[in-house]
């Protein structure tokens, strides 16, 4: 009898689950068949985005942890990944914490920002300072303990507290996108999944805003924050999905790739497949301010399409590309009209012309070098920017670049650079090319093992020295650093430091990606941004080039 009526309560708890998976399936179709659009928030939430926007200034994020203990909480610092979109590198900021809890960071930015101060390896539950600043502001936040051991930021004035309730929920709209991070299928499979988590995200954004009472400011700034990073991750997506269609390997000394589905590879091909992504405001200015956008940004012009057809018809048969202006120009057609095709529209917006902005930046330096290919091609570039503001950070840079006549600059008096001065007097007289890698960092094991004979080739010579630094939870190394070490780093000059330790040199080298390379001279300065030794492949003509201008 107890045997019965125990089955007889495992189907009722079994109909019951079926009835409430079914009833949520329906609910959850209905609301995103219900799912307001970008415009209907946007009208229902109107707010002016400031004439003042765009400048540049610094940003001051100072303050106090409540009852702070270095040893309780386990950090003295913390690290924010900073990404000007205007700047040829996006850097580390470090935020040092005094003894009393206070803190202090300035920085120069191109735009506002929405980011964090991150600690790694905290000990308590607090491990992040976020933020939302413009320039030329001071924000004034105050960390306090609440209960249950977990903390939170107070935001004293400024841009911060006019935002601190989309600041404190941002992560709420952001976990909408992980069907995205774990897809695996097809092209059309990934589209149907975009549709659903965008259409999941405006309905989150309208239930997030709701309950949490955004003001149109803030539910304009997470609407901004969720195109860019819909926009991230779609082309994250896509990019994976391409990684599995080809199969690419090295025979008599050749790259070869062998497509192994020539029907997704064709829709790789085709902009009609990347449609998901005109849903993005490209022309929006309050996509600078998410912290997703300098990777959205980096990511356009290079999806498929548009880098194929950024090169049609100026490549020759090797692969190389002639310097010249007929083909530096076409290319400026080509990638111009290819975005306007990825984006779906008949003119450049902000983004497109950061596109050229970031364009002009890679290629200064080859027009430069080759003549008056600069005079030339630095006025049509400069045409394309339709932005004043665009267009003033074009001329600073073009400025700047031009300004520059010394070889290498001296080192500053921050910390790291005692480091690279120690290992000046370690290698006396030779010219040192720091490699700034990773255990868990693939491309940076690929290079390292790429390289192996050329390095065996530089060992033997008495006028450079490799040096590779890595940073890792402990200066003593995990085991894996270690076994790496020892079988690909064992008769080279390793440098290990802890996670902290490495972020300062990130912050002085001014880099937030690895691999990493800088070049220091014999006497302690750092050569320049556009002679560096800036990896392997050329490695040989680089070095030979830096030699050459130092005589």
């Amino acid at each position: 009898m107890k045997k019965k009526n125990f089955i007889i309560v495992l189907l009722v708890v079994g109909v019951l689950f079926v009835v409430w998976k079914g009833a949520s399936f329906v609910y959850n179709k209905i609301e995103l068949m219900n799912a307001p659009t970008m415009q209907e928030l946007v009208e229902a939430n109107p707010w002016t985005v400031p004439a003042d926007w765009f400048k540049t200034d610094t940003i001051t994020i100072k303050g106090r942890i409540e009852d702070y203990d270095a040893d309780e909480f386990g950090f003295s610092s913390m690290a924010c990944y900073f990404d000007d979109v205007f700047a040829k590198d996006n850097t580390v900021l470090v935020l040092d914490i005094a003894d009393d809890g206070t803190f202090c960071k300035k920085f120069l930015a191109s735009h506002p920002v929405r980011n964090s101060f991150i600690a790694d390896e905290s000990k308590v539950h607090f491990n992040a300072i976020r933020f939302f600043a413009r320039p030329g502001e001071t924000i004034d936040i105050t960390v306090r303990k609440l209960m249950f051991d977990f903390y939170e930021c107070v935001y004293n004035n400024g841009s911060s507290r006019d935002v601190e309730r989309w600041l404190r929920t941002s992560r709420k709209l952001e976990n909408v996108m992980k069907p995205l991070w774990e897809f695996d299928g097809t092209f059309d499979e990934a589209n149907e999944v975009a549709d659903e988590v965008w259409q999941r995200a405006m309905v989150r954004l309208q239930k997030l805003s709701h309950s949490e009472d955004y003001t149109p400011q803030e539910v304009q700034l997470a609407l901004a924050d969720l195109q860019a990073n819909f926009g991230m991750n779609y082309i994250g997506c896509i990019e994976r999905i391409a990684r599995d269609l080809a199969k690419t390997e090295m025979r008599d000394s050749i790259w070869h790739t062998e497509i192994l589905d020539s029907a997704e590879w064709k829709k790789y091909l085709d902009y009609e497949t990347y449609a998901p992504m005109r849903r993005i405001d490209y022309d929006n200015p309050l996509l600078f301010a998410s912290s997703s956008f300098s990777l959205l940004q980096n990511r356009v012009p290079y999806a498929k399409p548009v880098r194929e057809d950024k090169y049609r018809g100026i490549l020759s048969e090797g692969g190389g590309m002639e310097i010249n202006f007929e083909n530096f120009s076409k290319k400026l057609a080509n990638l111009v009209t290819a975005l306007r095709k990825f984006m779906g529209t008949d003119r450049e917006n902000l983004t497109a012309q950061l596109c050229v902005y970031k364009e002009m930046t890679q290629e200064f330096d080859t027009w430069r070098e080759a003549g008056d290919l600069l005079d030339r091609l630095f006025p049509l570039y400069l045409d394309a920017l339709k932005n004043p503001y665009l267009r003033q950070k074009a001329e600073q840079f073009r400025n700047r670049r031009l300004a520059q006549t010394e070889l290498a600059t001296p080192l500053p008096d921050a910390p790291g650079a005692e480091l690279i001065r120690s290992l000046n007097a370690k290698y006396p007289g030779q010219l040192l090319v720091i490699d700034f890698w990773g255990i868990t960092c693939g491309p940076c094991r690929a290079a390292i093992q790429a390289s192996k004979e050329l390095r065996a080739r530089i060992a033997k010579r008495d006028d450079v020295k490799l040096v590779f630094i890595a940073g890792e939870r402990t200066a003593e190394g995990s085991e894996a650093y270690h076994n790496y070490v020892d079988e690909w780093l064992a008769d080279e000059e390793t440098v290990c430091l802890t996670n902290q330790d490495f972020t300062r040199l990130q912050e002085l080298f001014q880099f937030n990606g690895i691999p990493h390379y800088e070049t220091i001279t014999p006497d302690g300065r750092r050569v320049r941004d556009d002679l560096r030794i800036s990896g392997y492949d050329i490695f040989d003509f680089e070095l030979q080039r830096v030699l050459e201008k130092l005589k």
